[in-house]
């Protein structure tokens, strides 16, 4: 494991739970830290520990507000489970029947009963990977929204408009994502780029690649294997 930013606490048996944190407890927290904009104060499996909740972000306090974990996960060791990254995906849980699929490039069976919608960056790496992953399972409906990040990708927007504008589009995403084919758009393209992005932000999608779950769960970054993006496609 890697123990920069990583908080591990030897707690056999330990289960996030999403109770709410004594009043008093809350209102001391609130009144330590005022200029943090807090949204809620939950327990945590660990006595004396509670998580606040600042939008779509979790930070860690004691019970006297007096001393702040940010930018750390807490793990359960006996099953290296990372809680802190099972909370997050429920806050930040979005209505899959709710996206606006139009915008997305689809693939896949249409009646498959897995279904990821991914935001993508045509010349991200991580979504590369992700792409080449992604090519050798089956029986998913894939739903790729192109969400181009011309401030570390210059060409990437270029090719998310060559991608979309394509006769092929399939064929378009993997010779720009696989085979590393420099595409441009015809003059008259006319790509949803700008759609996707503000969809993105609204969604809180802070980085490529982000992938949504059928049940509307949102993981930012990519699987170490395809059994793992299975598993979490499946709940797990």
């Amino acid at each position: 494991m890697r123990k920069l930013g990583w908080i591990l606490l030897l707690v056999p048996g330990l289960v996030q739970a999403a109770e709410r944190a004594p009043a008093e407890v809350e209102r001391t927290i609130r009144a330590h830290i005022p200029d943090l904009p807090i949204t809620a104060v939950y327990r945590t499996p660990v006595p004396g520990l509670y998580e606040v909740v600042v939008g779509k972000t979790i930070y860690y306090a004691d019970a006297s507000g007096r001393y702040l974990i940010a930018g750390g996960h807490l793990f359960e060791t006996r099953t290296h489970k990372d809680l802190t990254r099972a909370r997050l995906e429920e806050l930040r849980r979005v209505d899959f029947a709710a996206l606006p699929l139009e915008l997305a490039l689809a693939s896949g069976p249409v009646d498959a009963k897995m279904k990821l919608a991914i935001f993508t960056d045509p010349d991200c790496p991580f979504c590369r990977n992700l792409e080449r992953m992604l090519a050798g399972l089956s029986g998913i409906r894939i739903y790729r929204f192109l969400f181009p990040l011309e401030q570390l990708h210059p060409n990437a927007r270029r090719h998310a408009e060559a991608i979309w504008c394509a006769k092929d589009r399939e064929r378009a995403l993997r010779a720009v994502m696989l085979q590393d084919e420099d595409l441009s758009p015809p003059l008259d393209c006319h790509a949803p780029i700008d759609k996707v992005l503000a969809l993105g932000r609204r969604l809180g999608v802070m980085g490529t690649p982000t992938l949504i779950a059928g049940d509307g769960r949102m993981h930012i970054g990519g699987f170490r294997s395809e059994a793992e993006l299975r598993r979490w496609l499946q709940g797990g």
